[in-house]
């Protein structure tokens, strides 16, 4: 969940090409399943689970404007885990950024449902996203936008092999205030 009481700075990480591949696998009674058609009301329930919109509804709109315009890229590009009841918990999406010099591997919206959280999924999720992303876009430089309020992903994040990163200035376009945020989140993380 976010600590929305800090003060709101984006954090940038980088995972460079040859790192360890983090290694965690589903515990019993999960899966992972590709997007399909009709995820996206599951992508809005998990994604304002976890406080990253105020409502479903604000979350679906965003999503139907800014990711199902490629529906071909998000049903390759989008992991779920589902329970064994068939509810989709969690989200990781393997996209990228483009700034008209190059364009960015990007993880985007890494979400596990609170009353989910502390099982192992979240490190599932990402080791799998992360070969994942691999696979479709080879081992290079892969980026994960984060902010001040979601810190505790970070730790989960400097886990799977990102560092924070303190020099570029806006890897795929994305403004890069993470010096600025180490001030606020440095003995949290």
């Amino acid at each position: 969940m976010l600590d929305t009481s800090l003060e709101w700075y984006r954090v940038i990480l980088k995972r460079n090409a040859g790192t360890l591949l983090p290694q965690a696998s589903l515990p019993k009674g999960f899966s992972f399943e590709m997007f399909q058609a009709g995820d996206e009301e599951s992508w809005a329930e998990i994604e304002t689970s976890v406080l990253e919109f105020n409502s479903k509804e604000v979350a679906l709109e965003y999503f139907t404007k800014n990711y199902l315009v490629y529906l071909n890229e998000v049903k390759l590009r989008t992991l779920f885990i589902k329970a064994d009841d068939g509810e989709k918990i969690g989200t990781f999406t393997a996209w990228w950024r483009y700034t008209g010099i190059r364009r960015h591997p990007f993880v985007q919206w890494v979400a596990v449902k609170p009353r989910f959280q502390g099982l192992g999924l979240g490190k599932a999720i990402i080791a799998q996203g992360i070969r994942h992303m691999i696979d479709l876009e080879g081992d290079q430089i892969m980026y994960i936008p984060t902010s001040t309020w979601a810190y505790k992903a970070i730790k989960l994040y400097k886990w799977a092999g990102f560092e924070l990163e303190l020099y570029e200035n806006a890897p795929g376009g994305y403004e890069n205030q993470t010096v600025q945020a180490l001030e606020l989140i440095r003995d949290r993380i």
